[in-house]
């Protein structure tokens, strides 16, 4: 990531690249309205630079020695059919491990996600990151491209294809069978609702994810830890709806709004990304498996 001081950038420029990833304007919209910001000696290449992911950032490398992390497939009868998927463990545990699925955001699993599934494995689980772009070719090599291939699919259809990653990982010869799920946007709607959809799930952690509605929630069986930036006002306006239904359905859950954070404040390939914030987010994530998946 580049050494610009995210304090001289206004926080409208993190609100109109949300806007872009989430495809509410497209790139040429983007760019017009990216250069109003570009003053008091920013540019809008240094913009750019800021916001968009740069995946040289990575925080564990694909043949890293303390991890066995290759590509499998599985079968995704109700959704598409055959899904690819990166499968990690670490080295050195002999045992049966906890299983992890690691959910993408809106755009295929991209190198950031494959790193974050590689973390997820480090300290003792077998984590599962699959690709819901598989049945298009899988992740293009690029975000936007990613982005506008997931908009093909229906978001129902992969959240089949990811309770057959948990049906997979937890027959798992390396599996325990206690098996949970984090995701990121729309993987943190994915966990929400494979929570409601899955009622041997151990544990779900939602990362500024979209709620369910208030009449699935008492389906939800596992423990609910959810994380959500302070200036995520898109997804943030949902949590006092979906937090009222978890408490009158007396459902356990832990609920963190990170201040000052972003939407994407976890992802480190962006501007957005909030290391004393994502670093404490990641920290409980990883003890709330351990809590309940051991």
């Amino acid at each position: 990531m580049n050494n610009i001081d995210k304090s001289m950038i206004n926080q409208k420029v993190f609100d109109l690249y949300d806007d872009y990833a989430h495809n509410r304007i497209d790139r040429r919209s983007f760019m017009e309205k990216l250069s109003d910001y570009a003053v008091g000696g920013l540019t809008i290449a240094s913009l750019l630079n800021c916001v968009m992911p740069n995946y040289l950032e990575i925080q564990i490398e694909k043949d890293d020695p303390r991890l066995i992390s290759d590509y499998i497939t599985y079968n995704s009868e109700k959704g598409g059919g055959e899904i690819k998927g990166l499968l990690s463990y670490p080295v050195k545990e002999k045992k049966k491990l906890p299983g992890i699925i690691v959910v993408h955001e809106n755009r295929g699993l991209n190198p950031h996600i494959e790193d974050v599934g590689r973390r997820a494995a480090l300290p003792g689980f077998i984590s599962l990151a699959p690709d819901a772009l598989t049945p298009l070719g899988g992740y293009p090599g690029n975000d936007d491209d990613g982005r506008a291939l997931q908009k093909q699919r229906s978001k129902d259809e992969m959240l089949e294809d990811f309770i057959a990653a948990f049906d997979y990982l937890k027959q798992h010869s390396k599996c325990s069978g206690k098996v949970g799920v984090v995701g990121f946007c729309f993987g943190g709607w994915i966990s929400n609702m494979m929570a409601v959809r899955v009622p041997e799930l151990k544990a779900a952690v939602p990362f500024y994810g979209g709620q369910p509605d208030a009449e699935l929630v008492p389906q939800i069986q596992a423990p609910l830890l959810l994380q959500f930036g302070e200036l995520d006002k898109r997804v943030n306006k949902g949590w006092p709806d979906y937090e009222a239904a978890l408490k009158n359905n007396d459902k356990e859950y832990e609920a963190f709004i990170y201040p000052n954070a972003n939407h994407g404040f976890h992802n480190d390939t962006t501007g957005r990304y909030d290391k004393e914030m994502a670093q404490l987010a990641w920290k409980r994530t990883i003890a709330f498996f351990e809590k309940h998946l051991s």
